[in-house]
């Protein structure tokens, strides 16, 4: 088909949208304070997306014809299309405003309610967004779900960028949108629904208001719109690829053949990042291929190249996804424009360079990171780094490889430098890993240990316990950040986070709760503060990623071999042992959930650098155990995150996975017990790994599901310790006593109750003291009445 509006040689699929200081973040925390309006927020947000737009088109973006993403949210994409299609529980109903057509538009301070929570109304569940580290909110779908084009923000967001009101250059932005059947198959079903019931059987309905949000983006001069269909690169979405294929087909039919490109719609540009279009049961890129959409979008970082001509390419533009948009190594540019010359074999209409997944994954400029390492800032790309690394490639790729000559070559000797650099390999370290054994991975039997821990912590049933972090006020980051900039010495911090320390087990004997925690005030992250004492790792200034909603992160970066040059936590812990008769804690992220949470080395397996992780691990349990702590939390709430999107390779993950976190305990004593935690994951899919973990306790992220975990595990017939949180630390709400207790009475009665423990579903760092108070004397109480009943 002949392009209204032929694509640009150069995009990417995303940017990241909070802003080079949490700009984003900021605004949207005040508006939840009350301390600034929404249209204060809304003016806070336009300045940022222009800014952005503008900044991408300084470096080398086209202004004018689609080649900047508008993918801005405020919060979350999915949440977006249900805002988009009105598609809000019947518990929020009335929180809506009449939008176009009449149909239930969300406010922002509605838009918030329904990530967050209001009152007795529960948020939308949260769960990670395919294999990565940032989190989506889950829509509820029911036959009676109201779905229409409800609301014009993508629209209008597009006008204020093409034509601005500020004086400014106008940016003709690509408006990004989930796509329709990615949208359904993220979807649960809406509580009530009728047995057998699906949301992607409301495919039809989606459809039909999709076709109204393009017919206005068409009005409104849109030449592009990118629709993102990640569901067509896994297996893990409760649907086989033929019916998938079948939804696709169905719903491009309608999108793309019935509206006619220019006047009823934009081009279509549909992006399938995060896998390989290409893998499973079926070809994803001949599908797409086979519809009339303009442009495919597909990841060939993780995915791979069609070998040989694909039946419907030649009338399409494939957009190339050789730059990685999920970690943040600098490219192999002479390899990759070598990628990109022989994709003429797919016989495309045309060639775009693009990133493999949207940049949201990745900080903003490494040029903003002034401690880093120059050698290593030299090996580094970060979102602006890899704008540059797309126009290069595509500069190459249609002028030659003489036009890009002296950027191919500094990428050559990045790749040499990095590569003989001291550190990335470590003799002592591969030699320990190389010298493991089975035995290093196995504990004593589950009965002998159980009973060595019962006469040594002599709990109660259904002990009670928190996950680890307490929230941290603005008294601790004050004292943290100031010890960082030399204001603080180290005796005056010390003793600031041991007094944080005492009043955080205060507080907990004072609640009645069974096992307790320091709380973890000298941690500024659960996988940061570990990074910056292990070899191998380098941590950023300024190297902030959305998880979610306004919640940020800083991953570290591992980049060399690793090891523990000292003791991690045993200082901070053994003094909140000597303060309290009650068991404590010792508090650790497992081996996994660092890789998961870090931007990890590309140039060793993930296996290998696990053991590196777990060995360094397995050392700081045993000085936790010659100090005196008897349990021992070893977190792992990245292990279902981590898992392929393709089932044919769960197998290999699993393996390495489940030995790196035994490889880090098992050298635990019988009588010290071991809990692990896990949250935010589809658990079901990772049931034999949660039980061939074997830790004594396990914890899981179960309130905002309503224990839809406990069926599971008791049908897995799991025999060991097991938490199911009843309080959804994600949300301000503080659970009722009726509450909790409904839902500790369900876990007794599915399980067990001689297994199951009372906890939180994750840890407190991001709550208020009087909200965590007052939730964890819910908890104990509700504990207490169900404790009652045995």
């Amino acid at each position: 088909m002949a392009l209204t509006h032929p694509f640009p040689t150069a995009t990417v699929l995303g940017y990241p949208r909070i802003g080079r200081r949490r700009e984003l973040k900021r605004a949207v925390e005040s508006f939840w304070a009350g301390r600034t309006t929404a249209d204060e927020l809304e003016s806070t947000a336009l300045a940022l997306r222009r800014d952005t737009a503008r900044h991408l088109v300084s470096l080398g973006l086209d202004a004018d014809g689609g080649a900047v993403p508008g993918s801005f949210s405020y919060y979350d994409q999915v949440l977006d299309a249900v805002a988009l299609l009105g598609a809000v529980p019947d518990r929020f109903a009335g929180l809506t405003e009449a939008g176009p057509g009449g149909h239930g538009r969300l406010p922002l301070a509605a838009y918030f309610a329904v990530a967050r929570g209001a009152g007795d109304a529960p948020p939308l569940e949260m769960t990670k967004w395919f294999d990565t580290n940032y989190h989506y909110l889950v829509p509820e779908i029911g036959p009676g779900t109201p779905i229409a084009f409800a609301d014009d923000r993508v629209v209008r967001e597009f006008t204020e960028l093409a034509r601005p009101d500020d004086g400014g250059a106008p940016v003709v932005t690509r408006p990004v949108l989930v796509g329709p059947v990615t949208f359904l198959l993220l979807s649960k079903a809406a509580d009530g629904s009728p047995e057998g019931f699906r949301p992607l059987d409301r495919l039809d309905d989606v459809v039909d208001a999709y076709a109204g949000v393009l017919r206005a983006l068409a009005a409104a001069g849109a030449p592009w719109v990118q629709l993102d269909e990640p569901a067509l690169v896994t297996d893990l979405l409760g649907a086989g690829f033929d019916e998938v294929a079948d939804a696709v087909r169905r719903a491009y039919a309608r999108l793309a053949t019935d509206l006619a490109p220019g006047r009823d719609r934009p081009a279509i540009l549909v992006a399938a990042p995060y896998g390989d279009l290409r893998g499973g049961s079926g070809d994803g890129l001949a599908l797409l291929a086979g519809t009339d959409v303009e442009a495919v979008a597909v990841d060939l970082v993780r995915g791979s190249a069609p070998t040989g001509a694909v039946p419907g390419l030649d009338s399409t533009t494939l957009v190339a996804g050789v730059i990685d948009g999920h970690n943040v190594w600098r490219a192999d540019l002479g390899a990759r424009l070598a990628d990109l010359e022989g994709l003429t074999a797919a016989g495309a209409g045309a060639v775009t360079v693009g990133t493999s997944t949207s940049l949201l994954h990745v900080p903003h400029d490494v040029a903003d990171e002034p401690r880093l390492d120059s050698a290593l800032a030299g090996w580094l790309a970060f979102a602006d780094q890899k704008v540059a690394e797309v126009v290069t490639l595509a500069t190459g790729l249609t002028q030659g490889r003489e036009a890009v000559a002296d950027r191919l070559a500094e990428s050559a000797a990045a790749v040499r430098s990095r590569a003989a650099a001291p550190g990335v390999v470590v003799p002592a370290v591969r030699e320990r890993t190389a010298a493991l054994t089975p035995e290093d991975a196995e504990r004593a039997p589950y009965a002998r240990r159980a009973a060595a821990q019962r006469e040594r912590l002599d709990l109660p049933p259904l002990p009670t316990t928190t996950i680890g972090s307490f929230p941290q006020t603005a008294e601790i980051r004050a004292a943290r950040a100031a010890w960082a900039r030399g204001e603080l010495s180290d005796a005056d911090y010390t003793a600031a986070m041991r007094g944080q320390i005492a009043a955080t087990v205060a507080l907990q004997e004072e609640l009645g709760l069974d096992v307790l925690v320091h709380g973890e005030p000298e941690r500024n992250d659960m996988v940061q503060y570990f990074a910056e004492q292990l070899d191998g790792f380098a941590t950023t200034v300024n190297g902030w990623v959305q998880s979610y909603g306004s919640r940020c992160v800083r991953p570290p970066i591992l980049w060399g071999d690793v090891s523990r040059p000292a003791p991690l936590t045993v200082s901070w812990t053994a003094y909140a042992a000597s303060l309290t008769s009650k068991p404590v804690k010792g508090m650790l992220t497992g081996p996994v959930t660092i890789l998961a949470w870090s931007f990890v080395r590309d140039d060793l397996p993930l296996g290998e650098t696990a053991e590196q992780v777990a060995l360094a691990l397995r050392d700081e349990v045993a000085d936790l155990e010659a100090s005196g702590i008897g349990v021992v939390q070893v977190d792992e709430p990245a292990l279902r995150e981590l898992l392929p999107l393709r089932t044919a390779a769960h197998a290999e993950y699993l393996d390495w996975s489940v030995r790196s976190f035994r490889l880090a305990t098992a050298g635990a004593d019988v009588a010290t017990q071991v809990h692990t935690h896990l949250c935010y994951s589809e658990f079901g899919q990772v049931i034999g790994a949660i039980d061939g973990l074997d830790a004594d306790v396990t914890s899981v992220e179960a309130a905002r599901s309503r224990m839809e975990i406990v069926p599971q595990l008791a049908d897995a017939g799991f025999g060991r310790g097991i938490g199911p949180g009843v309080y959804d630390i994600h949300s301000p709400r503080v659970p009722s006593v009726e509450e909790v207790t409904e839902l500790v009475t369900l876990a007794a009665k599915a399980i067990d109750p001689r297994l199951v423990w009372v906890n939180p579903d994750c840890g407190l760092k991001t709550r208020g003291p009087a909200e965590t108070r007052e939730s964890l004397a819910n908890l104990v109480t509700a504990t207490r009445t169900v404790r009652a009943t045995l």
